[in-house]
């Protein structure tokens, strides 16, 4: 029999009236980590740095406001310099920007926590399924999933059917619009 997350959740939150304190508890402390616990809008800040071979190290700084939809899916745009460019100077990563605010759109994916607030995650950048970047990290959730944690430990640019090492850390915290 196939049910749904929310109608499991529905079932597991009914059952614990009828638990005892130590139950609750425990089924409490599973649903802090899990898949349900990352949920809402984080703001991000990132900082790090991607190894081409055979290429100068490429430094890069930026922003990210990253939708999680407590099921395992994400949405994500940013703003992130690279320097140096081509150039030698500071460029925005390239991208498909949003013409008002100039920050880069329709980035999607996935992520899982694991029991013990540990996670993994990938992101897909456009041209999605055809040849845009990918990048996977493993994070940490704390403060009861306010709080993001993220190293990126692999970068596939586009187009490329390899990675290329890097080096990111991103923090993140969770955008509690209804409270202070």
């Amino acid at each position: 029999m196939n049910m749904s997350i929310s109608a499991a959740l529905t079932m597991a939150m009914a059952s614990l009236a009828t638990a005892g304190p130590a139950a609750r508890a425990q089924a409490i402390e599973s649903l802090r980590c899990s898949n349900a616990a990352l949920r809402g809008d984080y703001a991000f800040t990132i900082d790090g740095q991607v190894f081409p071979p055979g290429a100068p190290v490429v430094d890069r700084r930026g922003v990210a406001l990253t939708h999680f939809d407590g099921h395992g899916g994400l949405t994500q745009t940013d703003f992130v310099m690279q320097f140096p460019d081509k150039s030698g100077g500071s460029s925005p990563v390239p991208g498909t920007p949003n013409p008002t605010t100039g920050f880069n759109t329709g980035e999607q994916g996935h992520y899982v926590v694991f029991a013990d607030c540990s996670g993994e995650l990938e992101i897909d950048f456009p041209p999605l399924d055809a040849g845009g970047a990918v990048i996977k990290a493993r994070f940490v959730l704390s403060a009861d999933g306010r709080v993001m944690h993220t190293v990126v430990y692999s970068v596939q640019p586009p187009f490329s059917p390899k990675t290329v090492p890097a080096i990111i850390r991103s923090e993140g915290r969770r955008l509690d619009l209804d409270s202070d």
